[in-house]
This record gives structure tokens, C-alpha cells and sequence, in this order.
């Protein structure tokens, strides 16, 4: 078997796979929303959310591969359950500081190659720390705002009530695009275009 992403990639997009793994995201969705409410410091949940870690990575990859090929809607919702998975573990972890201390850094190590340029005060000593730290400040600013952002997105969509709705909405999602019917949304369309025009 392939292991490469690409052999992945191809595998997650085989016969009625995406329909499945969109289904199994549904399925553990409401498994860490049940293992939650019962005691969310326990080992059974942290597991659902690491498969769930797991699913929501494969689900991106799904997205990624039936754009296109599946209608407008049923992508959001993978994209969207596949956010909320991944997102989901690492709420409370401030990847602004970690990133800002790596591009300090680099910014570090890149200025000291300056030493007999044109830019030469910045190579060492104070300059060198300054030009540093307000290059980390304006990165810091711009990666936390973004962070919040995502992370707002995530605790709505991590909220324990939307989690299930988005589950149950998954697995019928799952159900219409492997009977045919494009989405949950064309397939409400269509009956409801049935229903009108039948005359009482």
C-alpha cells in the first residue's frame, strides 16, 4: 500500500470512501460530545478526540480532492467538520508565541549575515536585539489576531449543542451523496419542487 500523501490522497477518494469518512466524522462527533457531557477528563473522550484529530485531517484532504466534483454544499460541511475536528485539541494551545519565537529567531540568525553590508548596525549587539524583538512584536500582533479568529470559530463550532447538530448533520449528509442525491440540500430542493406542484 502507498503511504505517500498522494497514495492517501487517491485511497480517501476510492469508491464511496468520502461518503464513509464524512459518516465515521458524524459518528465521532457525537461520540466526544456523549463522552464530554459524561466526564470530559476522561481517557475514552481525550481518545475520540485524537481519532477526531485524525478523521478532521483526512476530511480536509477529502475536501481538498472532491472540489469540484461534489456540489457546493456538501464541501462546506466536510471543510467545516474537518476544521472543527482538527481545531478541537488544540483550542487552549497559543500558537502565536511559538510561531512569533521561531520567525525571532530566524530574524536573529539572518541579521548577523548582514556583518559589512550596507545594513551592518543591525548584525550584532543591541541593534541586532531590537530589530529583533519589534520584528517578533509586529509578527506576534498579526498571528495572535488571527488566532482568535480561528479559535472563536472553533469554541462556536466545539460548543458542545453545535457539535452534535454538525454530527448528526454529517452522517445524514453522508446518506444523501452515497444514494445520489448530490446533498441534504438538493435533496430537500427537489422535494419541495415535487410538493409545489402538486395541486390539492
Amino acid at each position: 500500500m502507498d503511504f505517500s500523501f498522494q497514495g492517501i490522497s487517491d485511497a480517501l477518494t476510492g469508491n464511496h470512501v468520502p461518503e464513509i469518512v464524512t459518516a465515521v466524522a458524524g459518528v465521532l462527533a457525537l461520540l466526544i460530545v456523549i463522552t464530554y457531557l459524561k466526564n470530559k477528563e476522561s481517557i475514552t473522550y481525550k481518545f475520540m478526540v485524537f481519532l477526531g484529530l485524525i478523521v478532521g485531517v483526512l476530511l480536509i484532504i477529502i475536501s481538498i480532492r472532491v472540489y469540484g466534483t461534489w456540489e457546493l454544499y456538501s464541501t462546506m460541511i466536510v471543510i467545516v467538520a474537518g476544521f472543527t475536528l482538527i481545531i478541537r485539541p488544540f483550542r487552549e494551545v497559543d500558537f502565536a508565541v511559538i510561531v512569533t519565537l521561531l520567525v525571532m529567531a530566524v530574524v536573529y540568525v539572518s541579521l548577523s549575515g548582514l556583518d559589512g553590508g550596507s545594513l551592518d548596525v543591525l548584525s550584532s549587539g543591541w541593534p541586532q536585539v531590537i530589530a529583533t524583538v519589534v520584528v517578533g512584536m509586529f509578527v506576534y500582533m498579526a498571528l495572535h489576531f488571527l488566532q482568535a479568529v480561528v479559535k472563536l470559530f472553533g469554541k462556536l463550532l466545539n460548543w458542545w449543542p453545535v457539535l452534535m447538530i454538525l454530527g448528526i448533520i454529517c452522517i445524514i449528509e453522508a446518506l444523501a451523496v452515497y444514494q445520489g442525491y448530490g446533498s441534504i440540500y438538493d435533496y430537500f430542493t427537489k422535494v419541495s419542487d415535487v410538493v409545489a406542484g402538486i395541486s390539492f
